[in-house]
């Protein structure tokens, strides 16, 4: 399955999003937007080619409200997920009507491995 992780960059992503993912879905096709510095690369196109966006919205973010979007408007289906202390913005029903909210980041992993595997 090949899954793009949309999020804001206002927050520790490599430790709390990125390492947990790697360590726990090491055998999906997961794309990690800033997991290395270098050349641009086409997000639009990756997320039109994906089969999941799995977005951490616990933090506003203008860049990941354009993915969410063009995620949408390719058929994408999206799963938003958030910190229990966090309401996330309401406008993401627009785009998805999953989500997941979590309290620690062994939580969040367990809550996706029963609904991305």
């Amino acid at each position: 399955m090949k899954i793009y992780v949309s999020h804001s960059t206002n927050f520790d992503y490599q430790t709390e999003l990125y390492e947990p993912l790697r360590e726990n879905f090491n055998e999906l096709d997961i794309f990690l937007p800033h997991e290395k510095n270098g050349d641009a690369v086409d997000t639009k196109q990756i997320i039109k080619e994906s089969e999941l966006v799995l977005a951490e919205v616990s933090y506003p973010s203008t860049g990941q409200g354009i993915e969410l979007g063009w995620a949408n408007d390719s058929n994408v289906p999206i799963i938003c997920m958030h910190r229990d202390d966090v309401k996330p913005s309401g406008a993401l029903r627009i785009v998805s009507d999953n989500f997941i909210s979590y309290s620690s980041v062994n939580e969040m992993v367990e809550k996706l491995q029963r609904v991305v595997r």
